[in-house]
């Protein structure tokens, strides 16, 4: 499921970024790691190179800014070597919904949603148009429990599962693929930089990241459209897909439903 190629990771300076470039310099993928922390990617681009021999391009962006973004999309057009986008950059809030500043929103969604749609979007249509490649979206299982988190961040998730969705249809046409990864908490930076604590949750919720990634891969082998690294029974995944499947049908009509009408007066 995976051509062979270059694989362009965001948010690749540490956390499942960083664990993606290694297990796919181990797969002998030549790697294009983005992210602000460019000290940390040459380090990561050295050691990988060194254990590996593979080709690694650093490239220091900060994914909340428009221009930045305008420069990954434009590799990701013009660079036909690159048949993998792990589409990973991301972030959370420090608190809940309510305890959060307007700048403190506009950031996580320009990161979460503009700069990850405009890259996947970016992605599909150079894969579309050389017909190969993978894009892999980092989402949450939160995409599918907003009660239980802040609810931007969730929502930043389910907006990335819906345009999965989306371009895993047009990706079926046009001869590239598209993965949803739902991971539940996995230990990585992201809890600490938003003044979270990992631990502070019992240790049979947490998943080594690695762990993640492995399945991750595998599902993206096996050519899942999405994978859900924790959840044992498959089958409560798809009794979910297909209830959401049948209401399709029944969710734009002229009519108003029954439950809705108003009984008139005699």
């Amino acid at each position: 499921m995976i051509p062979t190629g270059t694989a362009l990771i965001t948010g690749a300076s540490t956390g499942l970024g960083a664990v993606y470039a290694d297990r796919l310099a181990k797969r002998g993928h030549d790697l294009i790691l983005v992210a602000r922390n460019a000290a940390q990617m040459e380090e990561l681009a050295a050691r990988l190179r060194a254990a590996t021999g593979v080709a690694v391009d650093v490239i220091a962006a900060d994914l909340t800014r428009s221009d930045d973004v305008t420069r990954i999309e434009q590799r990701l057009i013009d660079d036909a070597a690159i048949t993998l986008f792990v589409n990973n950059a991301g972030m959370s809030l420090n608190g809940g919904t309510l305890d959060n500043s307007a700048a403190d929103i506009e950031r996580i969604i320009a990161l979460n949603i503009t700069a990850a749609a405009r890259l996947a979007i970016a992605a599909g249509k150079a894969f579309g148009a050389r017909g190969k490649g993978a894009i892999v979206n980092i989402a949450s299982v939160l995409a599918l429990a907003p009660e239980s988190f802040e609810g931007v961040y969730s929502g930043s998730k389910a907006f990335l599962l819906n345009l999965s969705h989306a371009l895993a249809t047009t990706g079926r046409e046009k001869g590239f693929h598209v993965q949803a990864v739902l991971p539940g908490a996995t230990r990585t930076e992201i809890w600490e930089r938003s003044g979270k604590d990992v631990d502070a949750f019992p240790a049979e919720m947490v998943m080594d990241a690695g762990d993640l990634v492995d399945a991750a891969l595998l599902g993206l082998d096996r050519g899942e459209s999405v994978t859900i690294p924790p959840l044992a029974d498959e089958a409560q995944w798809q009794a979910h897909e297909a209830a959401r499947l049948a209401m399709g049908p029944n969710l734009s009509k002229r009519d108003l439903a029954p439950r809705y009408r108003t009984t008139a007066a005699v």
